[in-house]
């Protein structure tokens, strides 16, 4: 039996009956009723919240929207079969995820998108205060409040080892990250960029020396992710050769390193792109005055490693630290063949640079900053450049305030956002590829019991 108030809640828009959902009133999705549900899965209480994300998941399934792995299009392209004339845009949802969730979706609907991912690092769960669950519940109720239909890719993003010295890992990172796939695959995670790059040792001579750790973690976390995959669904692995920040990506680190993992896998399947190094930096380079420096993208390196995945028909090479830099540079990223650009900070920018959003709210965020995270300042940075670097770790403290700013500055903000989506969607060229999702991105038709929700 569910909570008397949860049944209040959702009278006239959901039907259950026997721990089922029998009916949904479609016209009610798209309403206050349903923001609340989707508000009493993030700040309810325990019990609350189980229901409310249950009721979700098979609202969704109801209605045919559902986690999808990307992994059967992505192999299709590294087959040749798929011509290599798209990037598809993996955003990461930070902060005031529902609204950000709700302008990715209604902007994919009314362009007809299909290729498009949603997505979060493993260190973003922590400071944003979103654990697997609540992410994938609050992720396809934007995607249903907006009207979309189809298989929703919800990514993990690096899911990435920290380092102990070159070649391994800190004690427990392994299994810490494999504790952490196991709940992502389990709330609908079916996609995973396991990121064992930290573990590349450049100071051996040569490429299969320096890859040795990256394989053999990689390896591991990928033999791991194929015993726990729903039945039915290939889960979408993603690898990395390079530290991002670092040095730029070669074709000859590739080789060494999808080599050496796929020998160590034998016959499971491996992964279906290759995130690599082309000058970028995660959140861009701030200078000193608070502007953003032009970094140089390496776009032979994309395009190189991309034409040597299908040599071993592997998707194609994934650009990350990309919503930063100039405009100008997006459709070069289709010219270049990635597969795949993670946008992130840009998004981030929009919402807390944006003259709606609560200046008192900025002014407290950073607050909190000066105060709780000065031992991350780094010498030499201004305040600037400090708050900056460091404001994506407040979304988590302040979650429930930017919930609850005015829907009136919240419309307005999420204009902001599907001004940009709709820039992304056309320069990478995925505007009219709902059909092509549509074939290859099969939703995950599973109904979930009430039980497996709480965590």
């Amino acid at each position: 039996m569910l909570p008397s108030n949860v049944l209040k809640l959702i009278e006239g828009m959901i039907e259950v009956q026997a721990e089922a959902v029998t009916a949904v009133v479609e016209n009610q999705l798209q309403s206050e009723q349903w923001d609340e549900l989707v508000r009493l899965a993030v700040f309810g209480e325990e019990e609350e919240k189980a229901v409310a994300r249950w009721l979700i998941w098979e609202v969704g399934q109801k209605v045919g929207v559902a986690p999808a792995s990307i992994n059967e299009l992505y192999m299709a392209r590294g087959r040749g079969e798929i011509e290599p004339n798209f990037t598809v845009p993996a955003m990461n949802l930070r902060g005031m995820v529902y609204d950000m969730a709700r302008s990715v979706f209604k902007v994919a609907k009314e362009n007809k998108v299909g290729l498009l991912i949603c997505e979060i690092a493993r260190s973003e769960m922590n400071y944003t205060k979103q654990d697997p669950q609540e992410f994938v519940s609050v992720v396809l109720a934007g995607a249903i409040r907006e009207g979309f239909r189809g298989g929703v890719v919800i990514q993990g993003d690096h899911f990435q080892a920290k380092v102990k010295k070159p070649g391994r890992p800190e004690e427990g990172e392994i299994e810490a990250i494999k504790a952490l796939s196991k709940e992502a695959v389990k709330a609908g995670f079916l996609n995973i960029d396991v990121d064992m790059s930290t573990l590349v040792d450049l100071d051996q001579p040569t490429e299969e020396k320096q890859q040795i750790g990256n394989i053999k973690y990689s390896v591991e976390m990928a033999k791991f992710i194929r015993e726990i995959e729903p039945e039915g669904v290939t889960v979408s692995l993603g690898g990395e050769i390079g530290h991002i920040g670092g040095k730029n990506s070669t074709v000859e680190e590739f080789e060494a390193y999808i080599k050496g993992f796929c020998e160590q896998m034998g016959d499971l399947a491996g992964m279906s792109k290759i995130s690599v190094a082309t000058g970028t930096h995660h959140g861009g380079v701030v200078l000193a005055d608070g502007s953003l420096a032009d970094v140089p993208v390496d776009f032979e390196v994309l395009k190189n490693i991309s034409q040597a995945c299908r040599k071993f028909r592997i998707g194609g090479s994934v650009q990350h630290g990309a919503s930063t830099l100039p405009d100008k540079y997006f459709e070069e990223f289709v010219k270049a063949e990635a597969i795949e650009v993670h946008l992130a900070t840009g998004f981030q920018n929009l919402m807390m640079d944006s003259k709606v959003f609560p200046e008192e709210l900025l002014k407290r965020m950073y607050l909190w900053l000066d105060e709780k995270k000065q031992e991350e300042k780094k010498e030499g940075l201004t305040d600037g450049q400090f708050h900056y670097q460091l404001r994506k770790k407040a979304w988590g403290q302040f979650k429930k305030e930017c919930w609850e700013i005015s829907e009136e500055r919240r419309i307005k903000i999420r204009e902001i956002l599907e001004e940009r989506l709709k820039f992304f969607y056309e320069k990478l060229n995925v505007a009219g590829s709902y059909g092509l999702a549509k074939k290859w991105i099969k939703p995950w038709q599973y109904h979930k019991k009430l039980k497996e929700i709480y965590v």
